[in-house]
């Protein structure tokens, strides 16, 4: 069973019934918006959740919780829990990519070539190649002169915008390193396209490519003095203008005066950005509103946790959120903990396999146990009291935990292969069956051991072949992990369980070292975990009904800046549309408005 929408955000008046519908809806669990999981022993987050769903999920299989995001339930659960599940998905913006022929008629979408996708991974090929057919079709419905990237990053976009669409194309970015390599690359590409029109007899002058700008854009003000700025050409003041206005933002002392633009040197601009971060985006809208040259903008956001965040006073000033006057007059505030949610994929969590989805049930217990919890109160308070003022924070270890805990499971496998067990999978045979990729030379990442493979790779490719059982038969149903040990001889087939209090010391160990702190030989990590191991299965329940928000707080942003652009008195179309695959970019929604 799963929901379906019933709200529309046509007209500036449906988009704002939307809205209050998710606000009158969000307010029951603010218990959920407002935690972080890190504290989940420490404040023992579970009981705030109705005692019937929890009893309910934690015997329900890892599947069933992973498909929650989603707006998936189960006909033997609570009547209340299964409400709040299908409202939360009635309330989110459709991710399903749009049939983007249809919306966008006389759409050409094309394939990129090797050269001119070299170095995009599937991900980045697969979002360049929509949207530059999007910003294609809507330069030409508007007349826009030169499309600006704004945080263009290595430039593929902008690239593929002036050598496979001939369009005139400034790419931004703060970073000059980024500018510099979008230089060279754009070099090395134009090579191919010249030889590829010459051999067709075609003017290779008229050969196009990107100019870079390397410039901060600290508010919408700066992007319209840029904008401005870039329609004189030949002028000598222009990057002169563009670093005075930077100087002038940072020490506090601009003014906001935008110098108007050259008199018969109007260029209509179009403003682009794929996954501008955080205020960047609102930037870009608000330029947009401001800048008449601006006759279009396609917005596609990410990094909402970055945002900048205002009171109710005033919906003027350059916050990233609320935009609207509509959510200000709300008083809707959602604070860093909703703005990290808003950032979940549900497409990506069903994607995931029952074995990662209990590892990363099990990464997050770890994280609560060392950090947070009231276990944690006793590794700080009694062996490190100072760092508890500095507000410690030890990033993001589950991605490489998890490779090392691949790597032991990938070696596990190997040993057994190595060892003639017959249910391993051999290279001969699988290759015999034909349906096993290859791993190239490129895609090996040499680690410090040579002949070191990229873990990813090879996992997908055993999953490939059919062995996924074999790898993933390295989690029990408890989601306790078993592995061969390397230094012991194991019977084919055998399996020695992990103990996770030694996962569990490794994770602290490491946490501690990221804090700049040396191990105490007086801390029990078998203390401490035993002590919190038995509410662990709580986490993959919480973090699913909580993750089941995410969707709905990242629809409460697109439909505030979508909000924004509709209460504008100017003439102009706005919507909001799925352009992506959403298991392949979860930031899948561009914003795109038009000035008549």
């Amino acid at each position: 069973m799963s929901a379906l929408g019933n709200y529309s955000c046509e007209t500036a008046a449906q988009t704002l019934e939307w809205i209050h519908a998710i606000i009158d809806f969000l307010k029951p669990f603010s218990f959920f918006s407002d935690a972080l999981v890190v504290n989940f022993f420490k404040d023992r987050l579970w009981e705030a959740v109705d005692k019937e769903w929890m009893d309910c999920l934690r015997n329900e299989p890892v599947e069933y919780l992973l498909q929650i995001p989603s707006g998936v339930v189960q006909d033997h659960w609570p009547a209340s829990l299964k409400k709040f599940i299908l409202t939360s998905r009635s309330l989110a913006f459709p991710r399903e990519q749009a049939d983007l022929r249809k919306v966008l008629p006389g759409l050409h979408l094309r394939s990129l070539n090797n050269v001119i996708a070299q170095g995009m991974n599937q991900k980045k090929k697969h979002e360049i190649e929509a949207l530059a057919a999007i910003i294609s079709s809507i330069v030409r419905s508007v007349g826009a002169g030169t499309v600006v990237d704004v945080g263009a990053g290595q430039g593929y976009l902008a690239q593929v915008l002036s050598f496979e669409y001939q369009l005139s194309v400034i790419a931004i970015d703060a970073c000059s390193h980024h500018g510099r390599i979008t230089d060279a690359r754009a070099e090395r590409i134009k090579k191919y396209y010249a030889a590829k029109m010459r051999k067709s007899r075609l003017d290779v002058t008229k050969l196009t490519m990107p100019k870079t700008v390397t410039c901060h854009i600290l508010s919408a003000d700066m992007l319209k003095v840029l904008s401005y700025s870039l329609q004189r050409k030949g002028d000598s003041k222009q990057s002169n203008l563009i670093d005075q206005v930077a100087i002038e933002h940072t020490h506090g002392t601009f003014e906001g005066k935008v110098p108007p633009p050259p008199e018969g040197g109007k260029c209509p601009l179009l403003l682009a950005g794929l996954h501008a971060c955080g205020d960047l985006s609102v930037s870009m809208l608000r330029t947009f509103v401001e800048c008449d040259e601006v006759k279009a903008v396609v917005s596609i956001g990410c990094c909402y946790n970055l945002l900048s965040e205002g009171g109710t006073e005033n919906v003027a000033s350059q916050c990233g959120f609320p935009m609207s006057k509509g959510v200000n007059d709300a008083g809707l505030l959602l604070r860093k903990s909703s703005r990290d949610l808003a950032c979940q994929s549900a497409e990506r969590w069903s994607s995931l396999g029952k074995d990662a989805g209990l590892h990363n049930f099990e990464l997050h217990a770890f994280r609560a146990a060392f950090q947070m919890l009231f276990s944690i109160l006793k590794v700080l308070f009694r062996y490190y009291p100072e760092i508890l003022t500095t507000s410690p924070t030890i990033g993001r270890q589950g991605k490489a935990f998890r490779r090392q805990q691949n790597q032991r499971i990938l070696e596990s496998h190997l040993q057994h292969e190595s060892a003639g067990c017959p249910n391993s999978l051999s290279r001969e045979s699988s290759m015999k069956k034909g349906n096993c990729p290859t791993m190239k030379s490129s895609e090996a990442r040499p680690d410090n051991n040579k002949g070191a493979y990229d873990i990813n790779t090879c996992i997908d490719t055993l999953e490939y072949c059919g062995t996924a059982d074999l790898v993933g038969s390295a989690w029990g149903n408890d989601g306790s992990s078993h592995v061969s040990s390397s230094n012991q001889t194991a019977k084919c087939g055998e399996v020695k369980p992990i103990d996770k209090i030694s996962l569990f010391e490794k994770f602290s160990q490491s946490g501690l070292h990221r804090l700049g702190l040396s191990c105490s030989n007086e801390i029990d990590f078998a203390g401490l975990w035993k002590e919190t191991e038995p509410f662990s299965e709580l986490i993959g329940p919480y973090w699913s009904l909580r993750a089941a928000l995410g969707p709905v707080f990242e629809t409460i942003v697109l439909l505030d800046r979508l909000l924004f652009l509709q209460e504008q008195d100017k003439f102009l179309e706005a919507y909001i549309l799925p352009i992506f695959d959403p298991v392949l970019s979860p930031r899948n929604v561009a914003l795109i408005a038009k000035k008549f």
